[in-house]
Formats: structure tokens, sequence, C-alpha cells
């Protein structure tokens, strides 16, 4: 099956083939010469800011597979709190998301179609189609409950994928 793909907004088909922006390996069935070519990047998630890793704080670091509780399977965007937040690819809003974390602060979000969480924001609505880089909402102020940390938003795949080679 090609529904890893696809779900992601690339289509399966052979590397001799021109892909405008990049494959992804081990996103599609069949021969290994067979990949996901993904038709362009996302967009700027915060407005401002290009899309910019977190480095390591006092609260720990945003890198996929960083270590924690755990490995970190999400990737946070640095933001400045109540930055507009840009819708990264287009597609359809699937509804509100949230999740604690061990000392019970609840963070939440929305979700997009093709199963992308992005959390720590205010969505403006939770359903609905959107379009890459329309205002889906904004970034909720983390230093009130966190005194230091680096604002920002955090990105996760539905499946626990790397979210990285799309930013």
């Amino acid at each position: 099956s090609d529904i890893s793909c696809t779900r992601l907004g690339g289509i399966c088909q052979p590397v001799r083939y021109i892909c405008q922006d990049r494959y992804l390996k081990d996103k599609c069935s069949g021969s290994k010469t067979r990949q996901c070519c993904m038709p362009q990047a996302w967009s700027m998630l915060c407005a401002g800011h290009h899309n910019r890793v977190r480095a390591c704080d006092a609260y720990g670091c945003g890198a996929f597979n960083s270590q924690g509780n755990g490995l970190y399977k999400a990737v946070d965007l640095v933001c400045d709190d109540y930055s507009i937040i840009n819708t990264p690819f287009s597609g359809s809003l699937a509804g509100p998301v949230s999740r604690k974390d061990p000392a019970g602060y609840q963070f939440d979000g929305v979700k997009l179609l093709h199963c992308v969480k992005i959390f720590n924001i205010r969505p403006y609505r939770y359903s609905g189609p959107v379009t890459q880089g329309e205002a889906l909402g904004y970034l909720l102020p983390l230093q009130e409950q966190f005194p230091g940390i680096t604002s920002h938003l955090e990105l996760q795949m539905c499946d626990g994928t790397d979210p990285s080679p799309f930013i």
C-alpha cells in the first residue's frame, strides 16, 4: 500500500521520474526504486519565523527523537507567543486534539487530515477545508507554566514518524 506516502500529500513513483521537490524513502510499496515524491515542502508555520527547530532549554529539546521522558516523537518549531500559525499544507481540519504531560498540564491544538497534529495553539476553527499558508490560529503562551522555555508549537505525525523532512 502507498498510504504512508499519499496521506502526506505525496505520490509514489519511480525515482527515474522528476520530482519537483524531494523524495522520501520507505513510504511506498513495491520496489525500492519507487519513492514518495513530495510536491512541495510545508509552508512557514509561524508568521515571522522560518521553520526552525527549538534548541535545548531547561525543559528539554525540540528535535525529533531527542531524549527526555523517552524518545520525543514530535518536533518543536520556535514561535513567539500569540503569533499567527499558518496552515502547513492544503487539506481539511479533522477536529481538536489535546494531550496531558506527566505533571498534568494540558496542551491543546488541532488535527489536519493526513494526520498531522499541531499543539500549543488556539485554532480559529476545528473543521472544514484549509489552504496552505492560511491563518490557522495563534500560539498559546507557555511562559506562565514553564518560565524560561523557548516559545514553540509542537508538530506531531499521528503515526509517530518524523515530520522534519517536511519543514
